[in-house]
């Protein structure tokens, strides 16, 4: 994890469970910014999701946290449907406030650490296809359309996938 207590320093660690309403807020405010359909109905409850994310035994939520504010989110975890050494990324939220500041890019190297330290060799997400801004970010951080998953017309999501450099 990146750590670093200076003042104004981005500090990215696990998630904690009682941050679960604070990610929720981030990640509504994140998601509301490019989904055309706006935000899910208010009878779901994303902070219960959250919640749920982060005390997963299979799974790790990072945060980014620059002067005491969770400013950027990140949930993986290796699902049931790909091979034991890819994980998917399933939620990665940046505050909009704080785009273009490179937190984005930090909090995705740190993602990129911890999979590498556990042995995964791939990564794969799915993302809104109305979310050019995430997919020019994916794109820069090397994700590439996932040739096993095309995306079928009537679907509203691009399928990804990442490999280290070199490989």
């Amino acid at each position: 994890m990146i750590r670093d207590e200076a003042a104004g320093a981005l500090v990215i660690r696990p998630a904690e469970a009682g941050e679960a309403e604070v990610v929720a807020a981030l990640h509504a405010r994140a998601r509301a910014t490019y989904y055309p359909d706006g935000l899910p109905p208010a009878d779901f409850d994303w902070t219960d999701a959250w919640r749920g994310s982060i005390e997963r035994p299979d799974g790790e939520v990072l945060c980014g946290v620059r002067g005491g504010e969770i400013v950027a989110v990140a949930s993986f975890r290796t699902p049931e449907s790909e091979p034991v050494d890819t994980v998917k990324l399933y939620q990665f939220h940046v505050a909009p406030d704080r785009w273009r500041a490179g937190l984005g890019s930090a909090l995705h190297a740190a993602c990129v650490a911890r999979w590498l330290a556990g042995g995964k060799r791939a990564a794969v997400l799915d993302v809104h296809v109305d979310n050019r801004r995430a997919q020019a970010f994916y794109a820069r951080q090397g994700w590439v359309p996932d040739p096993a998953k095309p995306p079928a017309e009537d679907d509203h999501h691009l399928f990804l996938r990442w490999t280290p450099p070199g490989e």
